[in-house]
């Protein structure tokens, strides 16, 4: 079991902006129901999130909260708090918590730094209520201004899809390595991260990202009218 591992997704003295974004997930937790179902995401700030919620549950404030979770590496942490870890299958989020690396002021946003783009937007798209944690640093006035859009591809495919990106615009393509390991990045699903950078993130590009065979996921968000919660 995880609970079993000593496992701690985030230093806390490595996390950038650690007071603003305590705030934003203490604020988080504060909205947190007994027998809720939540969607649990990844990155720094739903890593807050999710302590101060158990906390909250270790205090006796909450009952029966599941939690579903994005990445293993939350999943990891949700157990390890001795929280319900819920699936899918079994368990539809009244609402969800994530993180993000850049929102624009029409709430659209880049993600995937941790690469788990696919279970971030499947939980997205399995619920309406979605409150993404911003502290001041995330906000952009230009998608793309600070981070390429990550795209989840299957190895195999990178011959056809790199032309693909660069057809829709991508000016610098590059696949993720690691810094623990030799060689790229792999996903949950034993994928192959390209980091995209665009001069320009129109509307659809996510959707023509999708679509092109051999694609995943990305790390684009468009459309999906997030609640944001900030200190």
């Amino acid at each position: 079991m995880y609970s079993a591992v000593d496992f701690e997704a985030f230093d806390d003295d490595a996390i950038s902006n650690l007071e603003a974004k305590r705030g934003v997930a203490d604020r988080l937790a504060a909205s947190a129901e007994s027998g809720q179902t939540i969607g649990a995401g990844s990155g720094s700030t739903a890593y807050l999130a999710v302590r101060a919620i158990a906390a909250r549950v270790a205090a006796g404030e909450l009952e029966r909260v599941t939690l579903v979770p994005t990445s293993l590496e939350i999943e990891m942490t949700i157990a390890g708090l001795d929280l319900p870890v819920g699936d899918l299958f079994a368990d539809r989020p009244d609402w969800l918590f994530d993180g993000a690396d850049e929102v624009d002021p029409a709430g659209s946003l880049i993600k995937g730094r941790g690469g788990a783009m696919f279970r971030e937007k499947l939980l997205f798209k399995a619920t309406d209520d979605r409150r993404v944690l911003v502290d001041a640093s995330k906000a952009v006035e230009k998608l793309g201004s600070k981070f390429p859009v990550p795209v989840e591809v299957v190895p195999r495919a990178l011959p056809v899809v790199v032309p693909e990106l660069e057809s829709l615009g991508a000016v610098e393509l590059q696949i993720r390595t690691g810094s623990g390991k030799d060689g790229p990045v792999l996903t949950e699903l034993g994928n192959v991260i390209v980091d995209c950078r665009f001069d320009e993130i129109a509307g659809g590009l996510e959707v023509a990202i999708k679509s092109t065979t051999g694609v995943v996921e990305s790390g684009l968000f468009q459309g999906y009218e997030p609640t944001l919660v900030s200190p």
